[in-house]
């Protein structure tokens, strides 16, 4: 390192020198990222999973060379201080400016994070900012790793960390949707297949599938992230482990484990680990079945609630905004439809996350940053989705009761009832009478003398409650 001026610190890499801001963190290998990618205007930093990530395996790593004798005490204590800090000062992540989309591998992002390490350990150490003689970005904080090892065990690490704040997420917008199940249990409705009457439900019944619904997927994106715990930490440049000592690969894991309380275990095969992201692939998979399904739900909660006068009218939603700049008096569904917008970028982010998979070449995938983009996207649209959709829309729904079961004492599909002793094809035929003529079931069926009232009242219960 040497003094530019007041404000500025000259560093050297091998294209050459540049003057680095005297006050940041980050060195010569960021400022180049900084300038190379001006692309999606979201810096890795915006990610807190990714820092605390790349936090612990640094912190890993060197626990890893100092227990091998390669790291000496001194600056093993300076550097794992430092990822100490990065791990519990959140202000710490402006120190990660460069752009998420980004070539090479995922290289920028290391560096960065060296760079912030190195200098943060300079600091602790009493030692001015870039005086890498003393700690040095690549030789100390990187010792022993490649980028082809340490970015995939921190993505993969990252990943973990975003899927377990979403099923959190997931788990209470579950909860919710069991409250709701209780509240309106003794509502009935009507079913629907096709979007024409089924058979009678309860509207409890209804919240309550959802429930199961989001629960279901809750369990899915928990086991296919299990995937994530196979990582290639001390594979180094293509699995070869080249330049790591004897036994690094296993302490390094370990001391991982420990670190973040996850179980980590070492590729069987760190060639093939290098360079594979069939993982990303399936747990992203699993983001994208949250997506459809929370999708699904709430094209359901629009159609329910459709009208007032000229729609289903089941449901009344929370009214959250004035719903035209025309029509007076009208409110939209706009929870619903938000979260619906959310679940189609997370369907489109899918297609990204497996066109890059399949982009990787040799013994190297160099596409992984648009993969981590996709994923934290996807991760944190769901996360706010499910909190959104549970606050300001599920938590303050109400069944209009009257409406609900007046469609339920008016429609053709209680004939479906009466089928085990009238039969299909009579049914059949008092379905079709009642629908041209508008009467209800139990009075084509008096008409026609094929029961009595006392027989209809019997076959004509649903949950304790006579229909029709």
């Amino acid at each position: 390192m040497t003094s530019a001026s007041a404000n500025t610190r000259q560093e050297t890499d091998l294209l050459g020198t540049l003057d680095v801001p005297s006050d940041a963190y980050w060195g010569i290998h960021t400022l180049r990222a900084i300038n190379n990618y001006q692309l999606s205007g979201h810096p890795i930093g915006a990610h807190q999973a990714l820092i605390r990530a790349l936090a612990m395996v640094k912190k890993a790593a060197a626990c890893a060379n100092r227990d091998l004798g390669a790291l000496d005490q001194k600056k093993a204590i300076a550097i794992t201080g430092a990822c100490d800090r990065l791990l519990n000062e959140p202000e710490l992540r402006e120190q990660f400016p460069i752009d998420v989309f980004q070539g090479g591998a995922g290289t920028s992002t290391n560096m960065n994070a060296n760079e912030v390490i190195a200098n943060l350990a300079l600091e602790a150490m009493g030692r001015p900012k870039g005086e890498y003689q003393t700690i040095h970005p690549n030789d100390d904080v990187n010792m022993s790793q490649s980028t082809n090892d340490s970015y995939p065990t921190s993505f993969r690490l990252a990943c973990l960390l975003s899927t377990d704040r979403l099923a959190e997420e997931l788990a209470r917008l579950q909860a919710s949707f069991e409250n709701k199940a209780s509240e309106f249990q003794d509502i009935l409705k009507m079913g629907r297949t096709q979007l024409q009457d089924a058979v009678p439900m309860t509207a409890g019944q209804e919240f309550g599938a959802f429930a199961v619904l989001i629960a279901e997927e809750r369990r899915h994106v928990k086991r296919q992230s299990e995937l994530l715990l196979e990582v290639n930490l001390g594979a180094t440049a293509i699995g070869t482990g080249i330049n790591a000592p004897a036994g690094y690969a296993l302490a390094a894991v370990a001391h991982l484990s420990t670190i973040s309380g996850y179980p980590f275990v070492l590729s069987e095969n760190l060639i093939e680990a290098t360079s594979d992201c069939g993982a990303y692939v399936s747990v992203h998979g699993s983001l994208k079945r949250i997506a459809v399904k929370l999708s699904k739900i709430c094209n359901d909660l629009r159609l329910l609630s459709s009208g007032p006068r000229a729609g289903l009218n089941e449901l009344d939603l929370p009214e959250r905004a004035a719903g035209s700049s025309i029509m007076p008096a009208k409110v939209n569904p706009i929870i619903p439809e938000v979260v619906g917008q959310c679940a189609f970028k997370v369907i489109g982010n899918d297609v990204v996350v497996g066109l890059a998979a399949e982009a990787g070449q040799l013994q190297l995938n160099a596409f992984e940053p648009v993969i981590a983009q996709c994923f934290f996207e996807s991760s944190r649209l769901l996360r706010e989705a499910a909190r959104t959709l549970r606050e300001l829309c599920v938590d303050g729904v109400n069944v209009n009761r009257a409406v609900t079961e007046a469609y339920v004492r008016n429609s053709i599909g209680l004939v479906t009832f009466l089928n085990p002793v009238l039969g299909h094809d009579r049914c059949d035929a008092i379905g079709r009478e009642a629908h041209a003529t508008g009467k209800s079931i139990r009075e084509v069926v008096l008409e026609h003398g094929y029961l009595n009232e006392a027989q209809l009242d019997e076959y004509l219960t649903f949950d304790g409650k006579i229909l029709g």
